[in-house]
């Protein structure tokens, strides 16, 4: 049993994909599902558009990579200007997952606080920041907006990934 790895040579015989806007194009008619010239792919469930090769699902951001360079990231895809579906390659960046996670600016959709960094105890609001894998306090605070404040003034000096 042989298994399709996809190569760039095919990648570009399928698509066509444009580094100054992040659009991949069908080069080749794909019957009821698309035809020449149409825009590649649909979304996933979290906002990133993913693209049906030979069967197989990927991340745009991923293939818009293996497109430009001939080889797979490393890493994980980083949207330094973080809008999900904004794939071209100037914003494009292979880095850990960690420095990945350094992007981030909105906390967790099940955050009870709703801003990043800060929880909430009986008594005050905590701010706190992950580094090097660990968890550092930063402090308490009265309001979540001061723990807030705190947090993002330690995510500049500690995350070197963010790019605010």
């Amino acid at each position: 049993m042989t298994t399709n790895i996809l190569t760039q040579a095919r990648l570009r015989e399928l698509l066509h994909y444009d580094p100054e806007t992040g659009i991949f194009r069908w080069r080749v008619y794909r019957g009821h599902l698309a035809r020449a010239n149409d825009m590649a792919g649909t979304f996933d469930s979290h906002g990133h558009r993913q693209i049906c090769v030979e069967r197989k699902l990927y991340g745009a951001h991923r293939l818009a990579w293996f497109y430009v360079y001939g080889c797979w990231p490393s890493k994980d895809i980083d949207h330094m200007n973080r809008v999900k579906d904004d794939n071209r390659i100037s914003n494009l960046r292979d880095v850990p997952t960690a420095l990945n996670c350094q992007n981030a600016v909105a906390a967790r959709s099940n955050s009870k606080s709703k801003l990043l960094g800060v929880h909430r105890t009986k008594y005050s609001f905590i701010a706190q920041i992950a580094v090097g894998g660990k968890k550092t306090h930063i402090g308490s605070f009265k309001t979540a907006q001061e723990a807030h404040k705190a947090y993002l003034a330690a995510k500049i000096e500690l995350h070197p990934g963010n790019l605010e």
